[in-house]
C-alpha cells in the first residue's frame, strides 16, 4: 500500500476526531523562528545537497588539562603549554596567539574573534597578526554570543554571513577558508540540525559569488541560554542533547561548556567532555557529513531557515553591512525584540524548564526590563529571570 493510500484516510480520521474540516490549523506548532512546520510529512519537494564537512571526523575539544594529555586529542587554550604535540589546537586567548609557532605536526586553529562589537570596528592589527600565522584557520567568526543573547537561529546564520562579508570586503576573498564559525547549539533538537546545515547551504552560496565553492569550518558548542543554577543534572541533559544535534549536523568541532553554571570542578569539566566520548564513540555520530539528510522534517526546515538566513543577510548588506547597522544600533534591537519574545514564552511556560519556571524550587521572579537592553548584545540566561 503506497503513501496516497494510507494518507487520505490519516486525515479523515484526524478530522473525524477532531470535529473539523480544518486540521492543519489546529495541529500545527508554533515556534518563534517563523518557521512553517506540519503535523506530518509524506515527501519533500526539492531535496538538498549534502555537504560535507570540512574536517574528516568531528574533532572532541576538551578544555586543557594535564591529566588528558594521553587520551585527548583536540584542546582549547587559554595559556601556554609547553610539549604538545601531535595535538589539535583551539586558540582561545589573543595574546597566547601572538607566541605560537606551530610545527609540522601540528594543528592550530584560532577562536579569537577580530570583531569589537562594542566600539563596532574591525581590530585590523588583530586581524593582519592572525593571518599571518601558520594555523588551518586564521579568524573565528563569533555567533555563539548571539545565540545565548536570544538572537533566531535564521538571525544567528544572517549575522554569520554578515560578518564574513566585512572580513571579505576588508582582507579579499580568499580569507573565506581562512575562517572557523563558533556558534553555540540551542535546545531545540531538529531546528539546531536544520541550522548547520542552513548555514552550510547559505555559506557555499555566498563562496560562489567569489567563484569559490566552500563549506564553512564549525566549531559548536553547548550553549548557555536554557541552563540553569539549580539541577545541574538537567543542565547535563539538555547539553547532552545539544552536542547530539551538532553531531548529527555534521559539525567539524564539539565543544561542551561546564555544565555547572558560575561555577567549575576538575569532575564537572571531566565529566563535561565525557559526553561527548560517549556520544562518539557509542553511538558514533562524530564521522558522519550529514546524518539527517533525507528527513523530511529537517529538510523542509532546513530549507526555510537558509531562505530566511539569506533575505536577513541582504536586508543587512542593503542597510550598509554588518558594522553599519550594529552602528546604529539596529542588529542590538532585532536580537533584543527576539530575546524578550523567547523570555516571555519561558515566562508564561510556554517554553518549559523542569526545575526554573516547571516545578521551581526558588519563589523569585526579575523582570525582563533587568534582564536584557536593547542597546546591547550579552550573554542571558533564561532561568535569571527565576533565580
Amino acid at each position: 500500500m503506497s503513501n496516497t493510500d494510507i494518507l487520505p484516510n490519516w486525515e479523515n480520521l484526524v478530522k473525524k476526531q477532531l470535529k473539523t474540516e480544518d486540521i492543519y490549523s489546529i495541529l500545527k506548532k508554533e515556534n518563534l523562528e517563523g518557521i512553517d512546520v506540519r503535523p506530518f510529512y509524506s515527501e519533500v519537494h526539492q531535496p538538498l545537497v549534502n555537504l560535507p564537512k570540512v574536517e574528516e571526523s568531528t574533532h572532541l575539544v576538551a578544555r586543557y588539562h594535564e591529566s588528558l594529555e594521553e587520551d585527548v586529542f583536540a584542546f582549547i587554550l587559554d595559556h601556554n603549554v609547553e610539549h604538545l604535540e601531535e595535538k589539535t589546537i583551539f586558540v582561545n586567548n589573543k595574546d597566547l596567539a601572538g607566541h605560537i609557532s606551530p610545527k609540522e605536526e601540528d594543528q592550530y586553529f584560532s577562536l579569537i574573534d577580530v570583531f569589537n562589537e562594542n566600539e563596532c570596528t574591525i581590530d585590523d592589527q588583530l586581524a593582519k597578526e592572525l593571518l599571518s600565522k601558520d594555523f588551518k584557520r586564521n579568524i573565528c567568526v563569533d555567533i555563539s554570543l548571539h545565540q545565548n543573547a536570544g538572537a533566531a537561529i535564521y538571525q544567528q546564520i544572517g549575522i554569520a554571513l554578515a560578518k564574513a562579508k566585512e572580513l571579505v570586503e576588508a582582507y579579499g576573498p580568499d580569507i573565506l577558508n581562512k575562517l572557523i564559525f563558533r556558534t553555540a547549539i540551542g535546545g531545540n533538537y531538529f531546528f539546531e540540525m536544520a541550522k548547520l546545515r542552513a548555514f552550510k547551504i547559505v555559506f557555499n552560496q555566498f563562496s560562489r559569488e567569489y567563484g569559490f565553492s566552500d563549506t564553512p569550518y564549525i566549531f559548536a558548542e553547548t550553549s548557555s541560554r536554557n541552563k540553569a543554577i539549580a539541577d545541574s543534572e538537567n543542565n547535563l541533559i539538555r547539553s547532552t542533547l545539544e552536542l547530539a544535534s551538532a553531531m548529527i549536523a555534521g559539525a567539524d568541532a564539539v565543544f561542551s561548556t561546564n555544565y555547572l553554571v558560575n561555577r567549575s570542578t576538575d569532575n564537572s569539566e571531566e565529566i563535561s567532555f565525557k559526553q561527548q566520548i560517549v556520544l562518539a564513540y557509542e553511538s558514533i555520530i562524530n564521522v558522519f557529513e550529514d546524518a539527517s539528510n533525507g528527513s523530511y522534517y529537517v529538510e523542509d526546515i532546513t530549507r526555510q531557515i537558509a531562505e530566511k538566513s539569506w533575505a536577513l543577510f541582504i536586508e543587512i548588506e542593503e542597510g550598509g553591512g554588518y558594522l553599519e547597522l550594529m552602528k546604529q544600533g539596529i542588529i542590538q534591537k532585532k536580537i533584543y525584540d527576539q530575546a524578550v519574545e523567547e523570555q516571555k514564552w519561558v515566562e508564561e511556560g510556554k517554553i518549559k524548564l523542569i526545575g526554573v519556571n516547571l516545578y521551581p524550587k526558588l519563589d523569585v521572579k526579575r523582570s525582563i526590563e533587568e534582564m536584557y537592553s536593547e542597546k546591547e548584545i550579552k550573554a542571558v540566561r533564561w532561568a535569571e529571570m527565576f533565580e
